[in-house]
C-alpha cells in the first residue's frame, strides 16, 4: 500500500523556514548543506516512483524531483530518480511517438545533470542503457539497429566500473529478450541472464537507502514467466 506522502512543495517551503541544516542523502557527493529532513522527503518521494506505475503521477513525481534538485543542487540523486520517473512514465503512457521522444530528452538531461554532480558512474551507464532502450521502444523497426548496440555497449561499461550492479545485467537480459531470436536473441537466449542478474541481486547491497536498488522484481516476474511456460509445457 502507498504510503501517504508530503509534497516535495511544502518540504520545500519548511525547508526555507528551518533554521537547522543535515547532510545530503548518505554517500552522495556533494558540498555544502542541505536543509532538514531533506534525505526523509527523497526517500519518500523515491518509494512513491517506485510503487507506481501510472503515468500521470509518475510524471508529477518527475517534477516533484525537479524542485528537490534545485533543493539541493550538489547533490545527484534526485536528478537520477527525475531521469529514471521520467523513462518510466514512458514506458507507461499512451503520448505519441513524438510525445515520447521529448519526454525522453527531458529524462537525458536529467541525467547529465546527475553525471556533473559526480553520481554513481555505474548506476548512471546502467539508466542511460535503459534510456536507450526507451528510445528502441518508441519505433523499434527504425531504431533497432542503432538503439540496441548503444544498450550493450552503456551496459558492458556499466558492468566493467562495478561487476556486482545487478540493474546491469538486468536492461542487458531484457535487450537480448526483445531482439528477435534471428539475430541471436530471444526468451531463450535471455534466460540465463535474467539467471544471473537474480544471484547479482541476491548479493547485492546499496551503499545507502536512497541509492539506486530497483529491478530486482522485474527479474522475479521475468522468470516466474519461464516457470510457468515450462509447466504449461510439461503437461
Amino acid at each position: 500500500m502507498k504510503k501517504s506522502l508530503l509534497t516535495l512543495a511544502l518540504a520545500a517551503a519548511s525547508y526555507c523556514a528551518a533554521a537547522q541544516t543535515t547532510p545530503a542523502s548518505a554517500g552522495a557527493k556533494t558540498t555544502g548543506a542541505t536543509p532538514a529532513g531533506y534525505a526523509e522527503m527523497l526517500g519518500a518521494t523515491i518509494s512513491q516512483v517506485m510503487n507506481t506505475g501510472d503515468a500521470a503521477e509518475l510524471r508529477a513525481l518527475a517534477n516533484k524531483l525537479e524542485r528537490a534538485a534545485t533543493v539541493a543542487p550538489a547533490d545527484w540523486l534526485p536528478r537520477y530518480y527525475q531521469a529514471y520517473a521520467l523513462l518510466i512514465n514512458v514506458f507507461q503512457s499512451q503520448d505519441t511517438d513524438n510525445q515520447k521522444d521529448q519526454t525522453l530528452d527531458q529524462a537525458e538531461a536529467a541525467l547529465a545533470q546527475a553525471r556533473k554532480l559526480g553520481g554513481d558512474e555505474s548506476e548512471l551507464l546502467t539508466l542511460q542503457a535503459y534510456l536507450y532502450q526507451a528510445r528502441l521502444g518508441v519505433s523499434p523497426m527504425q531504431r533497432s539497429a542503432k538503439y540496441s548496440r548503444l544498450v550493450m555497449e552503456a551496459v558492458a561499461q556499466a558492468k566493467a566500473l562495478n561487476p556486482a550492479n545487478p540493474r546491469a545485467y538486468l536492461v542487458g537480459a531484457n535487450n537480448v529478450y526483445y531482439t528477435p531470436s534471428v539475430f541471436g536473441g530471444g526468451a531463450g537466449a535471455a534466460k540465463p541472464l535474467y539467471e544471473e542478474a537474480k544471484a547479482k541481486y541476491a548479493a547485492f547491497q546499496p551503499a545507502h537507502p536512497l541509492a539506486p536498488n530497483w529491478g530486482q522484481d522485474q527479474v522475479t516476474a521475468r522468470l516466474k514467466k519461464y516457470e510457468v511456460a515450462t509447466a504449461q509445457v510439461a503437461k
